[in-house]
């Protein structure tokens, strides 16, 4: 009976343990994100680190990094056939990802890579010149860092609950499409012009609810554009 006991206790003991850690990493989640510089995205940046640990990511990848619309895209199952890495971080912007860039890219060794931010940039009151300064940023580090890389990035999505911030969004997209030319290695995935096809600001079926977030058939639409790109990676298999 007093062994029983005190392994109650001693199950209890561990219970409690582990429930403390869990509400400890939680508010130390919480206490990121309630900052407001690029030091609040350590606590999920530091769980891409965890999965790479527990899984060793591929070399020849495929590598995602960017806001919300990276971060909620499923991937596999856009590319079934394809290794990919997804390292978006809702609410980021492009200076986030210059911050963080040695932990977001360094590690990786990709086939491509795909881009998608600015979109909470604009949000969050910065002109178009100053996203595009940020992106050519980005793109030198990625240059530096990867050479003869592929790199794609996806225009700053038109959007429902955005639809304000259109007018800032395009010169930023016209700005960085036009960047994209000049270098070989640089695509521009124009996922805007589809998506105002039908109407502007686009039909509530690409997005979910918020009016902001893709729908599956949102991301069914994005895929396709980026695969048109992918065919000029002869490395990628789509």
């Amino acid at each position: 009976m007093t062994r029983l006991l005190q392994s109650k206790q001693s199950l209890g003991s561990v219970c409690a343990l582990s429930f403390l850690a869990i509400a400890l990493l939680s508010v130390s989640s919480h206490a990121d994100e309630a900052k407001k510089g690029p030091e609040r995205w350590n606590s999920s940046i530091a769980k891409f680190e965890s999965r790479d640990q527990e899984t060793a990511p591929e070399a020849g990848a495929l590598l995602f990094v960017g806001s919300s619309s990276i971060r909620m895209w499923d991937l596999k199952t856009s590319w079934p056939d394809t290794p990919s890495i997804n390292n978006g971080f809702g609410g980021s912007t492009l200076a986030d990802s210059i911050y963080h860039f040695d932990r977001l890219f360094k590690p990786y060794s990709p086939s491509a890579i795909i881009l998608y931010a600015g979109d909470n940039d604009i949000s969050n009151g910065l002109t178009h010149e100053e996203v595009v300064t940020d992106f050519k940023r980005l793109a030198s580090l990625i240059k530096e860092q990867f050479p003869g890389t592929p790199v794609i990035f996806i225009a700053i999505k038109p959007s429902q609950s955005r639809a304000k911030l259109w007018p800032t969004m395009k010169e930023a997209n016209d700005a960085i499409a036009a960047l994209c030319k000049s270098d070989p290695n640089l695509q521009f995935a124009d996922i805007a012009r589809p998506m105002l096809k039908e109407a502007s600001p686009p039909p509530e079926n690409w997005f979910l609810n918020d009016g902001l977030h893709l729908s599956t058939m949102g991301y069914k639409r994005w895929t396709a554009v980026i695969n048109r790109l992918l065919e000029k990676v002869p490395s990628v298999e789509k």
